[in-house]
């Protein structure tokens, strides 16, 4: 007689009937929150998206992410047409044309509503309609915030995506790199060229996602502009040319292969003389893709990035209470029970940091995030502190995901791995992509960086040294040797003595004395014993050094600072006697 078949049907029923908003880790909590007295009212149609999303959206979801039905290139037609048709299966398009038709970004939704709406369908990880939802909310966003200047065709498009057509909704994307500048989109080279109220554009853009998208937002430079521009590009001018699919001076080269997002078709996309028209000011399309586009698009990554990890956490959980190993349910054992409850706490940190930024976005206004020069000093440093914001939750859940999203396929053991399984390697896949889109970890610390540099002006100067009435401290600088010729700034010298261990409270010098400038090989050399001495050459400069300072400040006597005692016996090793803290600190 043979043993009976092992069975996953209690898991596998309790994994179905899940309840992507109240299973939902704090998500109903943060809603009532945040929401206030409309959360009542917007719940009904909340839980009936929810049921939607985790029976049928689910299922074409998992369909859709099957090998054989990724996305393909049908260049010519039957008759030898040119057609580029990109083949995606029929539960994407089914589902897309469902979730579009909720017409998420009406001006009568409700923003909070829509977040929670979000985090729902994004938790099946499909990237075919997310990454569409999020380009077409940043065309709309974008639209919001130029509306008085917009042109005719334009203003139209922005409509069709925002508030729908007949119940027809537009699908945006924005295509703006190139193949030499990649994140660089000032180093774009796809020309515009004016014709009439509209211009012709010409080149090739390199990583086009949401190629089957009705409009594009594409960045270009018109002769003599200095910066680049953006403009609207429609895919197709006509509801013939739509039918027939005749593109707008339009060639789909390649779709791409990526690590993850297969759903998802990513184009290269080359055109020749496209009739667009320009949005905002020529010259300045990179500050309006910035402030608005991709400011949208982290948004949405972030919100994608925490419903992947809501999704894995709670079927982790789930796994953990029926898999039974060595007598116990996994979740019983000490270090799974551990590994459960960090996820846990780290999975609610993430979902309330994410409402806490909407919150503030939606407080300045709900659009994108600029960098102001003429607003009141107290709203331009909130601006600056909600974009600081959003790039460092984009950046933040990107790799929290990916770390995420591992540590929960342990739970599952080997399962975690079959994707058969389980949807969760496929949500890992697509969180590593997720971490490129709209720009890689270093280039969001860079424009962090960058942003702060800008602002400056903005706040108080904690340290001003080598000015009078100025303060040193560890970190002092000293400015009186940034005078030119592209020399490295020096610490002062009483910004070092400070980082020694001497004490701070006496007024510090207005004579500043800057270290000796270091020299190839490095002020130490190593002696015939193997120590390390200091170079002849450098001797001088330290004992001149050791000059400018014997005229400081005297304060009590105190102990030398472990940090001290070390430098004195180098120093003393060396050849060198009498230290700052000899003539500072008698005994």
């Amino acid at each position: 007689m043979t043993a009976p078949d092992y069975s996953f049907a209690p898991f596998l029923a309790r994994r179905q009937t899940a309840d992507y908003y109240r299973d939902a880790e704090l998500l109903p909590q943060l809603f009532h929150h945040y929401a206030g007295e409309r959360a009542a009212r917007l719940e009904f149609g909340i839980e009936g998206l929810a049921a939607e999303a985790a029976g049928r959206y689910r299922a074409w979801a998992e369909t859709a992410a099957l090998p054989e039905n990724r996305p393909w290139l049908l260049p010519y037609d039957g008759h030898g047409n040119r057609v580029d048709r990109i083949v995606r299966p029929l539960e994407t398009r089914l589902m897309e044309r469902e979730i579009f038709g909720l017409g998420l970004f009406r001006a009568a939704v409700d923003p909070w509503e829509r977040l929670v709406k979000l985090l729902i369908l994004h938790q099946n990880g499909e990237h075919g309609v997310a990454c569409a939802l999020a380009c077409t909310q940043g065309l709309v966003v974008l639209g919001d915030a130029l509306a008085p200047e917009l042109a005719p065709p334009v203003r139209e498009a922005w409509q069709h995506c925002k508030e729908g057509r007949d119940g027809d909704y537009g699908i945006a994307a924005q295509f703006l790199s190139e193949i030499q500048g990649g994140s660089d989109v000032a180093a774009n080279r796809a020309s515009a060229v004016p014709d009439g109220p509209a211009y012709r554009l010409a080149g090739t853009k390199f990583f086009c996602s949401a190629a089957h998208a009705d409009y594009a937002l594409v960045t270009a430079r018109v002769a003599g502009d200095e910066g680049v521009s953006l403009f609207l590009v429609p895919t197709w001018l006509t509801a013939e040319d739509r039918a027939a699919e005749r593109r707008n001076h339009q060639r789909i080269r390649r779709l791409k292969r990526k690590l993850g997002t297969w759903e998802l078709p990513t184009a290269e996309i080359e055109y020749d003389g496209a009739l667009a028209w320009l949005v905002g000011r020529r010259g300045r399309g990179l500050p309006l893709v910035v402030a608005h586009v991709l400011t949208t698009s982290r948004l949405a990554v972030s919100i994608f990035n925490v419903a992947a990890m809501l999704r894995a956490f709670r079927e982790a959980r789930l796994y953990a209470e029926f898999r039974t190993v060595f007598g116990r349910p996994v979740g019983q054992w000490p270090l799974t029970a551990a590994l459960l409850e960090d996820l846990r706490a780290r999975v609610r940190e993430s979902l309330a940091g994410l409402f806490a930024v909407h919150a503030e976005h939606l407080a300045l206004g709900g659009v994108g995030v600029g960098f102001p020069r003429d607003a009141d000093l107290d709203l331009r440093r909130r601006r600056l502190r909600l974009r600081l914001l959003i790039l460092l939750q984009k950046a933040t859940t990107a790799r929290d995901c990916v770390v995420f999203l591992e540590r929960a396929l342990s739970v599952f053991g080997g399962h975690g791995v079959m994707e058969c399984f389980s949807d969760l390697p496929r949500l890992l896949r697509d969180a590593h992509v997720n971490e490129q889109w709209e720009g890689p970890r270093n280039l969001l610390l860079y424009q962090i960086y960058h942003d702060l540099r800008r602002a400056a002006e903005w706040y108080p100067r904690r340290h001003l040294p080598g000015r009078p009435g100025g303060r040193c401290g560890p970190g002092a600088v000293c400015r009186a040797r940034l005078g030119g010729g592209g020399r490295r700034p020096r610490r002062c010298a009483r910004a070092l003595r400070t980082r020694a261990g001497a004490s701070v409270g006496a007024r510090p010098r207005r004579d500043h004395a800057p270290l000796p400038a270091r020299r190839p090989g490095g002020p130490l050399t190593a002696g015939p014993d193997g120590r390390q001495r200091a170079t002849p050459s450098r001797i001088p400069a330290l004992r001149a050094y050791i000059r400018a300072t014997a005229n400081a400040p005297r304060t009590p006597s105190r102990p030398a600072a472990p940090m001290e005692r070390r430098s004195v016996a180098r120093m003393e090793r060396s050849g060198i006697r009498g230290t700052p803290s000899d003539r500072r600190h008698p005994s």
